[in-house]
């Protein structure tokens, strides 16, 4: 069914019938519910914390009945957060918070422990180049541009090997 084909078939009911699809849709499908329950309940304060919370944990994961977890290091946490953020439609400065937050999580956790897989650096690194798009598209780039050069200067103080192409990202906005 076409957009405008829903739209003429939407004209055709009554309050009360439209009333009843979409509490039918809210009951039916959980994504519906979710959206429904952010729009008149945004606790975006509290996603954000959830939110930093499970990245966090995957670089230092709680203990788990006194032994120690190993850090999984996934970058498709952060990465889901960020999508399910945006499909909500949270506030850009939040969703940049995260995306940030998560490299610089990543980078604490390597300033700590030898990483030996390029793929992390890797990942970091379009992390970073998704988090510069987002904030020059959402023009907020001058908001965050304190924290885009201190992750910058951190990959130069680790000797990260992509740093060259961390600085081509920086070179573009400057």
């Amino acid at each position: 069914m076409s957009k405008r084909d829903l739209k003429k078939y939407l004209a055709e009911l009554n309050k009360e019938q439209l009333e009843e699809q979409i509490i039918e849709l809210y009951e039916k499908f959980s994504p519906v519910k979710v959206y429904y329950n952010f729009v008149f309940n945004p606790k975006e304060e509290t996603l954000l914390q959830e939110c930093k919370l499970k990245i966090s944990n995957e670089y230092y994961p709680l203990k788990k009945a006194g032994r120690r977890s190993k850090p999984k290091m996934r970058r498709s946490v952060a990465q889901k957060y960020i999508k399910h953020f945006t499909l909500l439609g949270v506030d850009p400065f939040i969703i940049a918070d995260v995306m940030l937050y998560n490299i610089e999580i990543a980078q604490t956790f390597s300033s700590e422990h030898i990483i030996k897989q390029d793929l992390f650096f890797k990942s970091m690194f379009n992390s970073f180049e998704q988090a510069v798009i987002f904030l020059i598209a959402n023009g907020i780039l001058n908001d965050f541009k304190t924290r885009i050069l201190a992750i910058y200067n951190e990959t130069i103080r680790q000797k990260w090997y992509n740093e060259p192409e961390f600085n081509a990202v920086i070179e573009r906005f400057e």
